[in-house]
């Protein structure tokens, strides 16, 4: 058995390409997501995508990812509105409009027992993705790089102290929602090919991993793409030869990685 075997199907290699896009948007997007404490609400955001290809079904929209990504962008701005107001907890809120939100998409697609139609959106499918989306991806990951290089330091100083933000000038609010909208547009164009279940992990985990072994900031940005991307690619081709769903086996090779790095963190004090 060869080991590149799988790069004799171009779809293994339209795959390997998409993997190589997504991964280092997750790395970068997961280290602001980590320390803004934003676990929830990119799940939230994952578990939105229902409603949105709901709304996009009732409309007669023919090309639902373009409602997912309407909604997903309302979704994400409300939802950050709320998080920011002290009246109850945020995790709380989020969370309820989370499970709201999956209600109401799981109710409307699921009349006349259709959901099954949908049901591939929960794992993903990222062997299916074509040429033009994997354009598309690679559109995103330029923006993002771009959007990168010109608000890390405003979010950086916003996820340390949003107060002291403020005080130097940084346009809080206009950063803040910017950063929230980038998310909202990636999680809906990376779910088909990643899968609602399991698109938070990839996201929080190499994060996560990196935060563990990272001596400083610069390290656990570098770390967290690294991971990323490592995980991608190693999860692909194994999912290739153990026949297994590409999605659910990055993120398993995602949480090994995490937990190598917390013992090493325990054991050698890293």
């Amino acid at each position: 058995m060869q080991l590149f075997e799988f790069l004799n199907y171009d779809f293994m290699k339209n795959a390997l390409l998409a993997v190589l896009i997504i991964t280092p948007l997750f790395g970068m997007l997961g280290t602001l997501i980590v320390n803004h404490r934003m676990a929830f609400f990119s799940d939230a955001l994952g578990h939105s995508a229902f409603t949105g290809m709901a709304i996009g079904v009732l409309f007669g929209i023919g090309n639902t990812s373009v409602s997912m990504m309407l909604f997903a962008v309302v979704f994400a701005l409300l939802l950050n509105y709320i998080r920011h107001k002290n009246i109850v907890s945020s995790d709380t809120v989020i969370s309820v409009f989370s499970s709201l939100s999956v209600a109401v998409g799981l109710a409307i697609l699921s009349r006349n027992g259709n959901f099954s139609k949908y049901s591939a959106l929960l794992v993903g499918d990222i062997l299916s993705i074509t040429g033009k989306e994997i354009i598309g991806l690679l559109v995103i990951l330029v923006i993002t790089v771009v959007f990168w290089c010109v608000a890390y330091n405003g979010l950086h100083s916003i996820g340390i102290n949003q107060s002291l933000a403020k005080s130097k000038g940084i346009p809080v609010a206009l950063l803040d929602n910017a950063f929230v909208v980038l998310v909202a547009l990636i999680v809906m164009l990376s779910i088909r090919w990643v899968g609602i279940l399991i698109i938070n992990a990839l996201l929080i985990l190499p994060a996560a991993a990196a935060r563990n072994i990272a001596s400083n900031n610069r390290e656990y940005h570098l770390f967290s793409v690294m991971i990323s991307v490592f995980s991608g690619v190693l999860g692909l081709i194994m999912s290739y030869y153990l026949n297994v769903a590409a999605g659910p086996m990055l993120v398993l090779v995602a949480s090994v990685i995490f937990f190598i790095t917390f013992l090493a963190r325990r054991l050698f004090h890293v």
